[in-house]
């Protein structure tokens, strides 16, 4: 079944149940709270993208854990085998 059936399926369903007048007020109401849920997501990101803009313009950045050089996603593969500790070796089938 497709996406369209499935929609088809739900409003005949809705039809059954709640009545034509009954499916009008709440089909209208669902469209509503997506109308509100867009505008509340297009101010997030918008406000987003500004605390985003403000930060590059400030230049505050958070480089803290590459100061403590302790993050293994930071470490060259240089760096990487000097900082860790050499691990013991283990003898298989003895």
């Amino acid at each position: 079944m497709g996406f369209g059936m499935e929609i088809l399926f739900v409003l005949i369903l809705g039809l059954l149940v709640l009545g034509p007048k009954r499916l009008h007020t709440m089909l209208a109401h669902v469209a509503r709270a997506k109308v509100e849920l867009e505008n509340a997501t297009r101010g997030l990101k918008s406000q987003l993208a500004a605390e985003l803009d403000a930060a590059r313009g400030a230049g505050k950045t958070d480089y803290s854990h590459e100061s403590d050089g302790d993050c293994e996603l930071c470490l060259t593969p240089e760096s990487a085998s000097q900082s860790r500790e050499p691990a013991e070796d283990v003898l298989i089938g003895s």
